[in-house]
This record gives structure tokens, C-alpha cells and sequence, in this order.
């Protein structure tokens, strides 16, 4: 018979606010991470401040923000109206406290309740706001969430505004650091989505007249346009389109009241469908709706009154409504396309021409493709249930999916020593395994067809779900895990190529990463370091003194599960796979894996040689 327990008054506990943030992190600011992925805690933080920032500017109050990291510490300045003196620490300390209740000054809010702040001064070991208006100023200063000091009001000359400054607490994020190429990322957004801003990041100016023309224009090759950038604009919307040359997925950019809605959402969907329906309508024809949105890259922006997110973090929108009187959000954004697409492609025959033309392409290729296309499916359905390529994990097996999509990651990995230590090692409820058998092929140069007769290919196309598109990509992390040799260094190349052919999004939106494991291990019978580079190694021999065992790792399957789990939990260490912005997608490839030429012997004999003299 099981041992009852007891279930007393002393068993109810209440926590206060900094308490429950700190305890449930991730109920507030998503994932933790640190700082590898661009949607990590320490991203999200900023994010929280600045949204407050865009909201003062939204509402007529300051056209710049200056936002300065060094180090771990982060300085947040604007200059809109400034926080009501005799609530600077209410605001940033007490839940259901905050100027966004009152729908009559952010009718179209980006942030939510005045949650994001009490957020970021709870998981900061230092967090200090300061407000001035009205040729007044007053600060608070907090530690943890613990108020440590206030400031007496001050007579003042500075400019009116808010200042945030904080130090994320690394007893929560552990080991993070901050890469400047996320940040630039998202204050680019905040620039496109509003015209007439600049944001000063570390002395660097960032300012956009086009909105999303700019975002389209910024982040695709002018060469790889099948067509100039359709820019369209209403009251509470804005679109932006073109089809690629020569990318085959889908790629969007999303965005609800400024907020960057990664996961998309009911908008989305709409803007897919009105786009479909409008060329469909324009010429008359039934096109297959995966032709009219083969290779197109688009973007929108709404604005909702009183946005639903499906999380604290805002990364897919739920709401159905506009809000406001207005119709539904699917209604209004087909109402919208569906006049000004149509309207556009009258006056433009010559990119109606364009469109039509990559749409009877893309029905050419996939009816050649059916045949291979449905064996392929067979042949992948038949693998998963005979073999063990993929071990999956229990997100994709229970209903954890939808609060843990953020967590999930895909390891891929090479030989069965290796995926047998991971897969042992492994979080099952968010971290699955993929095993790679020999050498994925060099697809450089090859057309789609070449991922349904591979059967590595086929098999890692349909363990991913990413054939039909990103927003049902199973993982948000995909990390190959390899040697640090040659071979491992070649096998990643072949992974690399084989993305940026034929699912580049998945690069450009921070999805695919290599993973770092030691080279070496330092121990004697108190303690055990694990070294990433051979200066790691030196300090390690130096703490330990004496003559401490030394072992070198030459790949991952010399790495014991037990030992494995500290490198792919808490501490795991990732690095991210990016894009060289001065070079185009096209031009990568055939540098690295064109045929041989000088500069990239050069490239070689200058740059690799060193990397691989450090794991020899």
C-alpha cells in the first residue's frame, strides 16, 4: 500500500514576483541558452527593454534609442516621455503595474501588461532605471529584484526619457555571451518596422525609409530577385515580396505591433493564403498553391489592438481579431492583398509576366519530381519504423510540443560510436538523435531531385518535416555533431552545403549550429577539466599542478556517454552557422565546393592549417 502524505496549510506557499520569475525563467523570457542562439534569454531581455523604448516612439515620444553592451552589461537610453517620477519603481518592481492597461496610450502595444521589465530586473544581478521629465529626474537601482537604493527626485538639464541598465545574473545564464550579429538583427527590425527611428548600437547608426523593402533588399542578393521588391502599404499593414532565382523553400519575415513573430501565426497563414488567391484570381488559373509560393521571400507587419500571443515571449500570434471594429485578422489581410497585389500586377505586366513564368517552371519540376517525390515518402515512412536513424524525442511524442518547442534540438551525427554516446547521454524529452552513415554526398550545383533519391537526404528531409516548409520545421536547434578532424571538419562542410543548396532559411534564421566538444581532459584524483583548445589545456595543467592525466580526445565516440552529458546540457557549447553577408549564397558555394581555384588553396593554406594543427 502507498504512503499517504501529508497535505497541510504548510504546504501552500505564495511566492512574490521576483521569486516566481526567478524559479519559472522560462514562463517569461522562453529558453535560457547562452547567447549561441538568437532567441536566448539574454536576447530576450533586451528585447523587453527596447520594446518599451518603440512604444514612446510609436506614441509620438523620441525618434532615437542608443543601446550600449560591453561586456556583460547592457545601457538601454531613450528619449521619450519618461516613466511618471512617482512610479520609477513600481513600474519595473510590481506585477500588474504598467502604463499598457491603459489602452487609450498603446492601443497598439508591442509589449504585454508591463510584465517585460519586472522580467529583466529579476534575472539581473544589477539593474538600474532612471527616469527624467520635466527638468526632474529619479532613479532606482536593484539587485535580484531587491531594491538596494533610490534616488531623491533630482533637478536635472538632461534630455526627458528612460534609461535601463543591467548585468544578466550568470547563476542563470551560465557562461553567456552576447554576439553583436543578433543584436543587429533585431534592432534592424525594429528600424524597418518604423520609419523615421534611428538606433544607435555601440556608436553604429541604423536607420530604414522603406520598411520591409529595406528588410527584403537587405537580406537577399539583388542578383538572386526574380523581380523588383513589391512594396505595399495600408493603415494598420505592409507587405513585400519577390520570388528567388534560384532558392527553392519559402522564406518569410513576420511581424505583429513591431514584435518579430519567428513562429508566424494566424497573420501568416493569411498573407500565404491571400498571396495564392490573388494570382490565382489574376490569371484566371488554378495553380497548385506550392507553385505560386515556390522560392518566394516575403514579408508583413500588422498592427492589432490587444494582440493574443501564444507565449510570454511573443513569437507566434493567436489572435483571430483585429480588433477595433475591424474585421478579422484572415479577412483583413486577404481584403488587403487581394486589391493591392491585384492592383500592383495590372500596372506591372512585366512581374505578372515574371511570376507566371517561375509558377509554370515550378509546376514543370514538380510533376517530374511526383514520382520520386511519393517513393521517396514510402521509402522514409519505411525507415522510420524499421531502422534507427532518428531517435526522437518526447516532444514530437506528447503534447509537451507546444511549450517546448523553443528547447528542441536535433543532433546529427557521424558513425554509430557517436550517436550511441549521445543518444545515451542525451535529454529525451527535447533532444533527438540523427545518424549519419559514411559521407552525406557533395550536392553542390545538383537540382532538388538530388534530396529524394539520396536516401541521407530523403531521410534527414523528413526526420526535419521541412519539405513543404519552415514553419513546420520539427527542431529549433540543428546541430551537426562531428570529429574535430579532417573528416569531421569535411562531413560538416557537406551538411553546410547541403542547407545553403536547398534550405538556406534555415541558416538565415539561426537554426543550424556546430557543436563544440573538449579535446582534451585534465584531471588528477580531486578534480576534472575539460579543454576546448590547446591554451585551455595549458591553464588546466597549470590549476591542477603537479603531473595531472592528460587525455586527448581524437573523436566523439571515445567520449563516454556519462561524460558526454556535461557537454550536451547545461553546459553545452554550440557555435552558430552564418551567413558572410558580403557574399551571396551562390558565390559560398562555389568558393568552398566549386572546382579548385587559387584563392580558395590560399584561403586554405592561410586559415585552415591552423585550426587543424590545434586538434592534431
Amino acid at each position: 500500500m502507498a504512503q499517504s502524505t501529508q497535505y497541510t496549510e504548510d504546504n501552500i506557499r505564495s511566492l512574490d514576483w521576483k521569486e516566481h520569475i526567478r524559479m519559472r525563467p522560462g514562463m517569461y523570457i522562453g529558453k535560457l541558452g547562452d547567447g549561441s542562439s538568437p532567441d536566448d534569454g539574454i536576447y530576450i531581455l533586451i528585447k523587453e527593454v527596447l520594446d518599451n523604448c518603440i512604444d514612446e516612439f510609436v506614441m509620438g515620444a523620441g525618434k532615437t534609442i542608443e543601446i550600449s553592451i560591453q561586456g556583460n552589461k547592457v545601457i538601454v537610453r531613450d528619449y521619450g516621455r519618461g516613466i511618471p517620477l512617482g512610479k520609477v519603481v513600481d513600474v519595473v518592481s510590481k506585477m500588474n503595474t504598467g502604463g499598457k492597461y491603459d489602452t487609450r496610450a498603446f492601443k497598439k502595444s508591442v509589449g504585454l501588461n508591463g510584465v517585460g521589465t519586472k522580467a529583466v530586473n529579476a534575472l539581473s544581478t544589477y539593474f538600474r532605471v532612471e527616469s527624467t521629465r520635466d527638468g526632474k529626474s529619479r532613479a532606482a537601482e536593484f539587485e535580484l529584484g531587491e531594491l538596494k537604493d533610490e534616488e531623491s527626485l533630482n533637478e536635472t538639464s538632461r534630455r526627458r526619457g528612460t534609461k535601463v541598465s543591467f548585468i544578466p545574473d550568470e547563476s542563470i545564464f551560465k557562461k553567456y555571451k552576447y554576439r553583436n550579429e543578433y543584436i543587429e538583427r533585431m534592432v534592424k527590425n525594429y528600424v524597418y518596422l518604423n520609419p523615421g527611428l534611428t538606433i544607435v548600437f555601440n556608436g553604429e547608426k541604423y536607420f530604414s525609409e522603406n520598411g520591409l523593402k529595406d528588410l527584403l533588399q537587405d537580406n537577399t542578393n539583388a542578383e538572386d530577385m526574380l523581380y523588383p521588391i513589391v512594396h505595399l502599404r495600408g493603415d494598420d499593414i505592409e507587405i513585400a515580396l519577390t520570388h528567388s532565382k534560384t532558392q527553392y523553400s519559402e522564406e518569410y519575415h513576420s511581424f505583429v505591433n513591431g514584435q518579430n513573430t519567428t513562429q508566424g501565426g494566424t497573420h501568416l497563414a493569411a498573407f500565404r493564403e491571400a498571396v495564392v488567391k490573388t494570382i490565382r484570381d489574376y490569371f484566371g488559373k488554378n495553380y497548385d498553391a506550392s507553385d505560386v509560393r515556390k522560392s518566394i521571400i516575403g514579408a508583413i507587419s500588422i498592427k492589432v489592438m490587444e494582440p493574443v500571443f501564444e507565449s510570454q515571449t511573443k513569437t507566434k500570434l493567436g489572435s483571430t481579431d483585429m480588433g477595433g471594429g475591424l474585421p478579422t485578422v484572415r479577412t483583413y489581410i486577404n481584403d488587403f492583398v487581394g486589391t493591392q497585389l491585384d492592383n500592383f500586377l495590372h500596372k506591372n505586366h512585366d512581374v505578372a509576366e515574371a511570376i507566371q513564368k517561375k509558377i509554370l517552371q515550378a509546376e514543370r519540376e514538380r510533376k517530374e519530381l511526383s514520382g520520386i517525390r511519393k517513393l521517396a515518402r514510402e521509402r522514409a515512412k519505411k525507415a522510420s519504423l524499421h531502422n534507427k536513424k532518428l531517435r526522437d524525442c518526447r516532444v514530437h511524442l506528447t503534447d509537451l510540443k507546444k511549450d517546448n518547442r523553443l528547447d528542441t534540438t536535433i543532433f546529427i551525427t557521424e558513425g554509430d560510436s557517436a550517436s550511441g554516446s549521445i543518444t545515451k547521454s542525451r535529454d529525451v524529452n527535447t533532444q533527438a538523435v540523427f545518424s549519419l552513415r559514411g559521407k552525406p554526398l557533395n550536392s553542390y550545383g545538383m537540382t532538388k531531385k538530388v534530396v529524394y533519391e539520396n536516401e541521407e537526404f530523403n531521410l534527414l528531409q523528413a526526420a526535419l518535416n521541412i519539405e513543404e516548409s519552415m514553419e513546420d520545421l520539427r527542431y529549433n536547434n540543428i546541430v551537426i555533431a562531428t570529429d574535430a578532424d579532417v573528416d569531421g571538419m569535411h562531413i560538416r562542410l557537406l551538411l553546410i552545403t547541403f542547407f545553403l543548396q536547398f534550405f538556406p532559411e534555415l541558416i538565415k534564421e539561426g537554426h543550424l549550429y556546430i557543436l563544440q566538444t573538449p579535446l582534451f581532459r585534465v584531471r588528477n584524483k580531486k578534480e576534472t577539466i575539460y579543454c576546448y583548445s590547446e591554451e585551455e589545456k595549458l591553464a588546466a595543467i597549470g590549476k591542477l599542478k603537479g603531473r595531472p592525466e592528460i587525455t586527448r580526445f581524437k573523436g566523439l565516440g571515445e567520449i563516454s556517454p556519462d561524460e558526454f552529458k556535461h557537454f550536451i546540457g547545461d553546459d553545452i557549447r554550440l557555435d552558430p552557422v552564418m551567413l558572410d553577408k558580403a557574399m551571396s549564397i551562390e558565390e559560398l558555394l562555389k568558393f568552398y565546393m566549386g572546382k579548385n581555384t587559387p584563392d580558395r588553396q590560399e584561403f586554405i593554406i592561410n586559415n585552415l592549417k591552423v585550426e587543424l594543427d590545434a586538434v592534431e
